[in-house]
């Protein structure tokens, strides 16, 4: 061949533009339906389009369009990983991760590789990995430094301080991701599950104030939490956000001594379809010991420990170490 038609080539696609447009349009509104969106379907819906994207590869595109394809399917593998772990399928998740950063490595997306670091971090909080979080951390934030996956990474690490008991090192977390979340551009889809707002920053440090018994302050950024996530028609935008809110509003309620607004919190934390089964236990265990120290004789406390004891072991793989 001469070397124009060798070049030719190179820039020679069987995938118009029209076709990526598309993708990336549905990558994002299955990003913005994660809070909602019931977690069998959403996998169904999440799996299909991330074999779909795959099946690009067999095709003729230039070099910018394999790696936005390889881009997107890390997207996609990154989603479809968190809603694995939503629903307790712990091995399959990680497995998901691990492709989702292989992607982002060959596509050399930081803003990928940084949340597939941040979901290592999140399975090891809930695990009761408190070091694993601090180092998948610190290494997802020396790969995507200026994305705004650094700043829930700081959240992250906050949180694993909180659970160590070291209260200048969460401030230290929470302070750097404040500047970094302040220094960015406002996003313009606050739905999608991988954009970090104010509101979501709020609701990381609800959690960590919470277990360094800042009580007044939890309870308030709790309330923001549920105020940001409910629609004016009473309708839950972010559900799973709006359980560990109200997980928050009963430990604050029992270590009051209002037992009946920490039952209510913690019933209601409980009933939601769409969860996050890891998460919600590993904060429900912490109102568990407080109704357990303070209310353990009480019937209806009884009762709320029988409960979330079940759903515990419906997922024994979260129980804490």
């Amino acid at each position: 061949m001469e070397t124009l038609e060798i070049v030719s080539r190179l820039n020679r696609s069987d995938v118009d533009n029209a076709t990526l447009d598309a993708l990336r349009i549905t990558t994002d509104r299955l990003s913005s339906e994660y809070p909602f969106m019931p977690s069998e379907q959403l996998l169904i819906e999440g799996r299909q389009w991330l074999r779909r994207v795959v099946d690009l590869h067999t095709k003729s595109l230039t070099l910018a369009q394999h790696r936005e394809v390889l881009a997107l399917s890390g997207w996609l593998a990154l989603l479809v990983g968190c809603v694995e772990y939503d629903t307790g399928e712990r091995h399959a998740a990680e497995s998901t991760r691990r492709a989702a950063l292989s992607l982002a490595n060959e596509a050399e997306h930081a803003e990928v590789a940084g949340w597939a670091h941040e979901m290592r971090a999140w399975f090891a909080l809930t695990t009761g990995d408190y070091r694993g979080v601090i180092a998948a951390a610190q290494a997802g934030a020396d790969t995507a430094q200026h994305h705004g996956v650094a700043v829930q990474l700081a959240a992250q690490e906050a949180k694993a301080w909180a659970r160590l008991g070291d209260r200048r090192q969460v401030e230290v977390a929470l302070d750097k991701g404040r500047r970094m979340l302040e220094a960015m551009p406002h996003p313009e889809n606050l739905d999608n599950h991988f954009v970090v707002d104010p509101a979501k920053f709020d609701f990381y440090a609800m959690d960590c104030y919470r277990l360094v018994g800042e009580d007044k302050l939890a309870r308030t950024l709790a309330e923001e939490v549920l105020r940001a996530g409910t629609d004016f028609d009473g309708t839950e935008r972010s559900p799973m956000r709006n359980a560990e809110a109200r997980v928050t509003l009963g430990v604050t309620a029992a270590r009051e001594g209002d037992l009946e607004q920490a039952l209510s919190m913690g019933e209601r934390a409980l009933e939601g379809d769409r969860q996050s089964v890891p998460s919600l236990i590993m904060t429900s265990r912490e109102l568990a010991a407080e109704m357990r120290h303070r209310y353990g004789s009480e019937p209806t406390a009884q009762d709320y420990l029988a409960r979330l004891h079940a759903l515990a072991e419906q997922k024994p793989g979260f129980m804490p170490r």
